[in-house]
């Protein structure tokens, strides 16, 4: 196991990543319990396949624990959800020293980081991810929230847990689908500031995606490694971290379109967002052709789609604009936007306007 530290001062935290993390998992929350006791979260998928393993490695070192069990799927991030869990968790007759474990991917995660920052004003939680787009994106940060009609994540809080247990072995359970959705974001550590990390990928994708666990290993661990770096600096996201939003203002507007369902996963959708941004990076004379091609390129290798044209049904391109204006980075009317000037530098660009986003649109479409 290796571990990656994000620096926060008296909210820091590690992430601890490997084989068999599961496994270790009761001796690895011991230090960070105010007591023992804690209550997993998880979905009906994820609990079939990990939450005896986790039960196991609590009882082995006297942590006394409880479970609640969710539906499965991002629609599970709404008002209704976050109410039912709360009440639940309520019934259990939880105190300010009772952990929560989010076991899953990045839907229970997001759920539970929020209800753990508003549950008795605040309850510490773990975050134990299951997929590859929890492990390298969701699970670090602090990022917590649900989704609206109006948008994703428009409701939450930044909100850190106390402990990150990303097992590799997990990601050997999940449908290829899944995988590569995790995937898109790994790419986009590369895309932003981390020119060699694309160059491997580029050589080793490929190999991570098929099971390796070395790899795999090498990818999440590089990623969180990134992400902890620069949610270390800029934790509220009011400058740097912005950065890791590329591709995520349109992905963002395209799973609004399609409701948030299995039509089109977040990985997917920021696959499709990162090929936008660099068609307006490139309009706007930021970055080369072969930077677009040479990611395009990639992202077709591995199966990942890399235009709305690759999804099933009709796009209304008013319609994403209006999801694109209701993006969190959107201040005063005034559209925010990360594009890139090559692969491995990325900036923050305000002021884009719409005839841009019609334009850009206009291709994509």
């Amino acid at each position: 196991m290796s571990t990656v530290r994000v620096e926060l001062k008296e909210r820091s935290y590690d992430i601890v990543i490997g084989e068999n993390v599961l496994a270790e998992a009761g001796k690895l929350l011991v230090p960070v319990l105010k007591r023992p006791r804690v209550i997993i979260i998880t979905d009906e998928t994820v609990a079939g396949l990990h939450l005896a393993a986790l039960q196991t490695s609590l009882s082995s070192c006297s942590i006394a624990h409880e479970h609640v069990i969710l539906p499965a799927g991002e629609k599970t991030k709404s008002f209704a959800e976050l109410q039912r869990l709360l009440n639940t968790l309520l019934e259990l007759n939880p105190d300010r020293h009772t952990t929560l474990i989010a076991l899953g991917g990045g839907v229970v995660g997001d759920l539970v980081g929020f209800a753990a920052s508003i549950l008795l004003r605040g309850v510490d939680f773990v975050q134990v991810p299951t997929t590859l787009l929890a492990q390298v994106d969701s699970s670090v940060g602090g990022k917590t929230g649900i989704n609206t009609k109006y948008g994703k994540n428009l409701v939450g809080s930044f909100y850190q847990p106390r402990l990150v247990l990303a097992d590799i072995n997990t990601l050997l359970t999940l449908p290829r689908r899944q995988l590569l959705a995790g995937y898109g974001e790994v790419v986009k550590y590369g895309v932003i500031n981390d020119y060699p990390f694309f160059v491997w990928l580029e050589e080793h994708g490929a190999k991570a995606l098929s099971g390796d666990k070395a790899a795999l290993t090498h990818a999440v661990q590089e990623s969180c490694k990134a992400k902890a770096e620069i949610v270390g600096k800029d934790e509220r996201e009011s400058g740097l971290r912005a950065l890791l939003n590329f591709g995520h203002t349109f992905g963002h507007a395209l799973e609004a379109e399609k409701g948030f369902g299995d039509t089109l996963l977040h990985g997917e959708a920021v696959a499709i967002g990162m090929v936008m941004a660099l068609q307006l990076s490139l309009k706007r004379g930021l970055c080369e052709p072969e930077d677009l091609d040479r990611v395009v390129r990639h992202l077709k290798a591995v199966g990942l789609p890399t235009s709305p044209r690759d999804i099933a049904g009709k796009w209304n391109s008013e319609c994403l604009i209006e999801h694109c204006y209701h993006d969190k980075k959107a201040v005063g009317g005034e559209l925010t936007f990360i594009l890139a000037e090559k692969i491995g530098k990325t900036i923050i660009t305000q002021g884009i306007k719409r005839t841009e986003l019609e334009a850009v649109l206009a291709e994509a479409l």
